[in-house]
């Protein structure tokens, strides 16, 4: 039996790590254990709590990585790190590196630096490609291949997920990273290992139907002038493709942003599922005039129905929206385990593979300082 202790930074609610146990369970042979997980949200690490096997109050740290003593951490085999998006996100100011968020992922190679594992995962936003010119994302995996004590191989790609049987059109880049003196080689899964996998997000919705008593299944209140404004907007359509009376326009100046009151399409992924936003960013139902709830959000995120989140209403809505898709982690982990199995899968070529080579670029260097 392969066994893997995985530790998480910035583990959110736990999308990565039952990704990495479903995965685990696929492939023979292979046993994924918690050792720990960190988040900087109470909420979001109760949540983690509560669902992830073998997670203790001991070994679910609430504390800002920035004061997470690291070294002290127990050894691992495996580390996920979804380093927070906000500054390479292509909606916003896009501050990459320069950003509160963008340094963050240092945090991520000291865990490396710190602990050694056989391998890593690291996700972001496909923003994270062109984030200062392009010149954070070649930072960033220079820092990770050249950390530890041997260095890691690195297959960075951007997935797609509605491709890996996620019903939404979420893209992400993943570098999965493999310790060096290992002879260990991983490849990308081939989505069409994924085909026979409806990511209709109606029918997804639909079949098997949720539970009106399922938790965090509470619906919004809406006020008459939205559900009347979303009689008028067809599945497909947003505020401002739909023809409205002039009544229900939204009057804000220069704003064309297509996910504002966008109604899902039944037959199609939906469109990505976000962690905040104000009025009309809730994604709505194709057929009835409301908001799709929290519930309804986690499982176009691929959670469970018994996966229950903690904290409030806004909280459970972050907190999902920020999420890993299981379904997108378990491909990626089920494709790592084989490869450290020798298993054979039928793969493709890493999209970003090209960037993996170091550059001794000052511009690079200058980012850093």
């Amino acid at each position: 039996m392969t066994t893997f202790a995985l530790g998480e930074l910035f583990c959110g609610p736990g999308g990565i790590a039952l990704g990495a146990h479903r995965a685990a369970a696929e492939v023979p042979g292979v046993e994924v254990i918690h050792a720990w997980a960190s988040d900087y949200d109470r909420s979001t690490c109760d949540t983690y709590l509560r669902n992830i096997p073998g997670a203790s109050t001991d070994t679910v740290i609430h504390e800002d990585v920035r004061k997470l003593d690291i070294d002290g951490l127990a050894p691992i085999d495996g580390l996920a790190f979804g380093f927070p998006c906000n500054d390479f996100s292509l909606v916003g100011e896009q501050k990459g590196i320069d950003g509160t968020f963008g340094p963050l992922y240092q945090y991520g190679v000291h865990a490396l630096d710190a602990h050694n594992p056989r391998w890593f995962v690291a996700e972001n936003v496909g923003g994270l490609q062109s984030s200062n010119e392009g010149r954070a994302f070649k930072l960033i995996l220079s820092a990770l291949q050249s950390a530890g004590e041997h260095g890691y191989r690195l297959y960075p790609h951007l997935y797609k997920f509605d491709q890996y049987g996620v019903p939404q059109r979420r893209h992400r880049i993943l570098v999965v990273g493999i310790r060096a003196d290992l002879e260990v080689d991983f490849t990308v899964p081939s989505p069409s290992l994924y085909e026979s996998i409806d990511v209709s997000v109606g029918r997804r919705l639909s079949h098997p139907p949720i539970a009106p008593d399922a938790a965090n299944h509470e619906r919004t209140r809406q006020s008459k002038n939205v559900v009347e404004r979303l009689t008028h907007i067809l599945p497909g359509q947003n505020a401002f493709t739909a023809d409205l009376p002039d009544r229900l326009k939204l009057n804000v100046a220069g704003a064309k942003i297509s996910q504002i009151y966008r109604r899902l399409e039944f037959d199609k992924p939906a469109y990505t599922v976000t962690g905040s936003g104000g009025g009309g960013t809730h994604v709505y139902h194709w057929e009835e005039p409301r908001a799709l709830t929290n519930r309804e959000r986690a499982r176009i995120q691929t959670f469970p129905d018994d996966y229950v989140f903690a904290g409030s209403k806004e909280s459970v809505r972050k907190q999902i929206g920020m999420a890993v898709p299981v379904q997108g982690a378990q491909a990626v982990f089920t494709a790592l385990f084989r490869s450290f199995e020798g298993i054979p899968y039928d793969s493709v070529a890493a999209n970003l593979a090209h960037l993996v080579e170091r550059s001794a670029d000052e511009d690079h260097l200058a980012i850093a300082n």
